[in-house]
């Protein structure tokens, strides 16, 4: 959420960042909007006042021994008056919350300017794509033919957009989530979280999704949330809270089925693990200090990026341009990994900067060197989405014969096995 003061002193630039991400501007609207608010707590203000001063004259009038039924009629009209301002102020001032609640974050200056993802810079590029003897397959051909990766069953049991995986496929899939929490917890003091996968409404708030992404996400008939990232959860930890600068950063690595509708997101990637209903996901969330955000956020990039490296896996690492970054980021970093058997890149992380645009929703702080309080930062990543990884996997390690070979540092989590091949699975 935006700072409404900022809006007021920075009318032009607040309407140029909306410009950047392809809105119409609204400062204008948003101004006045608070103007009417600020005029309507006024006025709720010198009415509280008059009838004090009302109250005081009634009983100096009655101890006097008058008659103060003229000014009691009076008092009782301006009772109404006030009850009536005050449903105004209120009325108003939700408006405006609900307003700040839609508007997008203020990208940070050295975002690069653009309308979608051809905009975006090429800031790291890893490795070299694997040469091929042969023409690769897809990830859903690879896992079907092994009699491993199920798409047909799971619409049996729970329409389209779900997998089941059996078999070493399954065994790859928990590998690989616990290779990546060793490297997280262990090598860059990530603290593990295990975290609910149902959540409230004011923690969907908190982190963003609500109200802009409601349709995006799963609710349940009681109003719980099912979290579409870790991130939901692992930020709203400290929702509400006054933070002590000397426990900055707090760093949090989960990892969780994650949930999302994809209503957005109909015909695209409909065949495979792409673009599924659940997931399973590592999640990366700092809090931080907005001097020590950019330094964090580059921290963040760096550990995400280091998964692939040690997986020997080919990737690319680009700043999304204005118009590509979501809602919630002041600049995002997009990991993308090469799949041979769709000849492209595809994202397999993205790593983000949110700066205050979460804190003041879930009302977060800390006290500085002043004793002064201030909006802490918060950023997440993916560290990365272990189905993508996954894919990723067995189109850059297929073998002609239709086996997959096993990177080497996953083996010691695949009880030393070194290929996954066609299995015969006893349900």
């Amino acid at each position: 959420m935006l700072d409404i003061k900022w809006i007021r002193e920075n009318p032009e630039a607040f309407d140029k960042a909306l410009k950047n991400r392809g809105l119409a501007p609204a400062a204008q609207q948003v101004i006045a909007l608070d103007e009417a608010r600020r005029t309507a707590i006024q006025a709720v203000q010198e009415l509280q006042s008059k009838r004090n001063l009302m109250a005081k004259e009634i009983g100096e009038i009655k101890r006097q021994g008058g008659n103060a039924d003229a000014l009691m009629r009076e008092a009782n009209v301006s009772r109404e008056t006030l009850v009536q301002e005050e449903e105004a102020a209120r009325i108003l001032e939700e408006n405006l919350k609900e307003t700040l609640a839609l508007l997008p974050n203020v990208p940070a200056s050295d975002v690069p300017f653009g309308s979608g993802p051809e905009d975006n810079v090429e800031v790291h590029l890893w490795g070299e794509k694997p040469v091929l003897s042969f023409k690769p397959k897809q990830h859903f051909e690879i896992g079907e033919a092994m009699g491993l990766m199920n798409f047909e069953e799971a619409a049996k049991l729970s329409g389209s957009r779900f997998v089941v995986l059996k078999g070493d496929l399954a065994r790859l899939e928990r590998a690989l989530a616990s290779f990546m929490l060793d490297v997280h917890t262990h090598e860059y003091g990530y603290l593990e979280v295990s975290p609910p996968y149902l959540v409230r409404s004011q923690a969907m708030f908190g982190a963003g999704q609500l109200p802009k992404f409601a349709e995006d996400a799963f609710v349940t008939t009681n109003d719980y949330w099912l979290i579409p990232t870790a991130e939901v959860p692992l930020t709203n930890l400290v929702a509400e809270e006054l933070l002590n600068p000397d426990d900055l950063p707090k760093r949090y690595v989960a990892y969780t089925a994650c949930f999302r509708s994809e209503a957005g997101s109909a015909g695209k990637d409909t065949r495979g693990m792409i673009r599924v209903h659940q997931f399973h996901k590592v999640e990366l969330v700092s809090i931080t200090t907005p001097e020590a955000s950019e330094g964090e956020h580059q921290r963040m990039l760096i550990a995400a990026q280091s998964i692939l490296e040690r997986l020997k896996i080919h990737y690319r690492t680009v700043m999304l341009c204005t118009g590509d970054m979501g809602s919630n980021s002041q600049k995002t970093y997009d990991i993308e990994v090469w799949l041979p058997g769709q000849n492209t890149y595809r994202e397999i992380s993205s790593c983000s900067n949110v700066g205050d645009y979460q804190a003041r929703r879930m009302n977060t702080r800390y006290r500085d060197e002043e004793k002064k309080s201030r909006f802490v930062h918060t950023l997440n990543g993916s560290g990365l989405a272990v189905g993508r990884t996954l894919v990723a996997i067995l189109e850059n390690y297929q073998q002609e014969d239709g086996s997959v070979t096993i990177p080497d540092v996953l083996r010691p989590y695949m009880g030393g096995e070194a290929l996954i091949k066609a299995q015969k699975v006893k349900d």
